[in-house]
């Protein structure tokens, strides 16, 4: 079924985005759809994936414990596509017995968590939940135990202080050094993107590039009519509608160039006019993955058929910035030598650079190297000392300021890309030049 799907997929994916116009749209799978591939790509993943990172964090244990409505990050990407929660008290443990065998994946619960956890607890044999998990672990006497906690990364930090102290005491006392970290487990699981799932990340970026095409146009925006919070809310209403759920509410935002100062966007109460300078950020998921997306639309004044030449220069200053951060992504890297080894580079080249690009996929804002914030334009302890891994993916995220005839234009960008080890790729495109409005 998944490869049918990808063929599928393949079949109808268009040419790279790179205006505002696009030759071929594709629609989202239907749910039923949608789930057969999140099932089948976690088997993937654990099946050929897990093994491999457990080994490189030299972790042959893992457990994941969490409670309904209280899910841990971690857990909550293994669970089926027809749970939408975890269920009571599930616990879930990865077992790597070594020598080339496979996994072994329980659920320490009354019925299998999907395909990939078969349970292992029998109430009618052992009632206490714990108690069976400590027989288990007991069995397998494994160098390390790892659960989710962890200082820098918040979605590695999954377990609960009430669920780690139960497990605690629930462990014979001889077991209780071999408790560690799973953070360098969890944060690759989170991080890393498989072949298989390419296509689909691919896609997903291409449905929110479709939606802000359409917001950004004529079709949506009345000019003199249409305000910056009427379009935030037709990009929610519309990702709705293909059953996407957005994972942060779209802002919209205009810079006016007449203004005292245009590179200060404004987004509360404005009513968008010719001229205009609209910028959108918006996110959806699909599968799964994540996509973060920033891009401009200009609005033609009633004597223009483009947006000025200014504008034109200073998204291509932006596209340079672009170019010139993607250029430093070399494997094993920190997020810290990366992000000044750019904003070195572009202020060099007299460009006015902000950097603050993040991991992407499970979650809009990942685990992984952090590669400046905005409001952190320098060396950032913890995220942004972690090192770059090659089948990673990252929203390349910054703004550059343009000025001219004493005035200053801000370009905010955002694209989603893939680093294979290699070099990166935009998974659609990126936006070289305006959505024009008219």
């Amino acid at each position: 079924m998944l490869k049918q799907i990808i063929l599928l997929v393949s079949l109808t994916f268009g040419a790279v985005f790179s205006t505002n116009v696009f030759a071929d749209t594709i629609s989202p799978l239907p749910l039923k759809q949608r789930a057969e591939v999140v099932d089948e790509l976690l088997q993937q993943r654990v099946q050929k994936l897990l093994p491999e990172l457990m080994r490189k964090a030299d972790i042959d244990m893992w457990v994941l414990i969490s409670r309904e409505y209280n899910e841990d990050p971690v857990l909550k990407t293994f669970l089926p596509s027809d749970w939408l929660s975890a269920r009571r008290r599930t616990i879930l443990l990865i077992h790597d017995p070594g020598e080339d065998k496979n996994l072994e994946t329980l659920a320490i619960a009354r019925y299998d968590v999907g395909e990939v956890f078969k349970s292992a607890w029998n109430p009618e044999q052992q009632p206490d939940q714990w108690k069976r998990l400590a027989q288990i672990i007991a069995e397998r006497n494994p160098a390390s135990i790892a659960i989710n906690q962890s200082k820098d990364f918040a979605q590695a930090d999954g377990i609960t202080a009430t669920d780690k102290e139960l497990f605690m005491a629930a462990l014979p006392d001889n077991l209780d050094s071999k408790i560690v970290s799973a953070e360098p487990l969890a944060v690759s699981w989170l991080e890393q993107r498989t072949e298989a799932e390419l296509p689909y990340y691919r896609d997903a970026v291409k449905l929110a590039h479709q939606i802000i095409a359409k917001g950004f146009s004529s079709k949506v925006i009345s000019v003199g009519e249409t305000t910056t919070e009427d379009l935030q809310w037709w990009f929610r209403e519309r990702a709705a509608q293909e059953n996407l759920p957005v994972w942060f509410h779209p802002s919209v935002s205009v810079q006016r160039i007449n203004d005292p100062q245009p590179g200060h966007p404004r987004s509360t109460g404005v009513t968008i006019q010719h001229g205009d300078l609209l910028h959108v950020d918006f996110g959806i998921t699909y599968l799964r993955l994540n996509t973060d997306t920033q891009q401009h639309a200009y609005v033609l004044k009633e004597d223009e058929s483009d947006a000025p030449d200014t504008l034109k220069q200073a998204l291509a200053n932006a596209n340079q910035l672009q170019d010139i951060l993607t250029t430093q992504f070399e494997e094993t890297r920190s997020g810290n030598e990366i992000l000044l080894a750019a904003l070195e580079q572009a202020k060099n080249k007299g460009l006015e650079p902000m950097i603050y690009t993040h991991p992407i996929g499970y979650y809009g804002h990942g685990s992984g190297p952090t590669i400046g914030m905005w409001d952190k334009q320098h060396a950032i302890p913890g995220g942004g000392e972690y090192p770059l891994f090659s089948n990673t993916a990252y929203s390349i995220e910054l703004n550059n300021k343009t000025t001219f005839e004493d005035k200053t234009i801000t370009i905010m960008l955002e694209e989603d890309a893939f680093f294979d080890g290699d070099g990166v790729s935009y998974l659609n495109g990126r936006q070289q030049s305006f959505h024009l409005i008219d």
